[in-house]
């Protein structure tokens, strides 16, 4: 399952969604995880609420990145954002505080080991790649 995280310093989810200046990018597994990619990006709103750019769509981008990603680890998400979050197929959780990536990618694998809560389940079945469909 691919994990996107919001991060400013690359190490700790520590970003609200407009203002991240980077998503890295996991595929995660219940027994391991691989780093896929880091994007960075330049045009991103200040945590005051001033928006850079106004009126142009600071979100596309980042909606972009997050192609193939199921989860995505926010400190905080506007209502707009968040809705469009969704739309692209993509399960956001906000923290309460930020952590480190890897405390949080741990997290994730417990859950996905034990009994996942419903939402997770449905995201880990929507993950796992249809060998089945026949290509031509």
């Amino acid at each position: 399952m691919r994990v996107a995280f919001a991060t400013q310093d690359l190490h700790r989810v520590d970003a609200h969604f407009a203002s991240a200046r980077n998503f890295i990018l996991f595929d995660v597994q219940e027994d391991c995880h691989t780093l896929v990619e880091a994007v960075q990006f330049d045009a991103v709103s200040d945590e005051n609420g001033v928006h850079a750019d106004e009126g142009e769509d600071r979100l596309g981008a980042k909606i972009a990145a997050l192609a193939g990603v199921s989860l995505l680890f926010v400190l905080a998400i506007g209502g707009p954002a968040a809705a469009r979050v969704v739309r692209a197929r993509v399960h956001p959780v906000k923290l309460s505080q930020p952590e480190p990536i890897v405390q949080v990618i741990g997290r994730v694998q417990q859950m996905m080991k034990g009994t996942p809560p419903p939402w997770l389940r449905k995201l880990m079945t929507n993950a796992k790649p249809d060998f089945t469909a026949e290509e031509d």
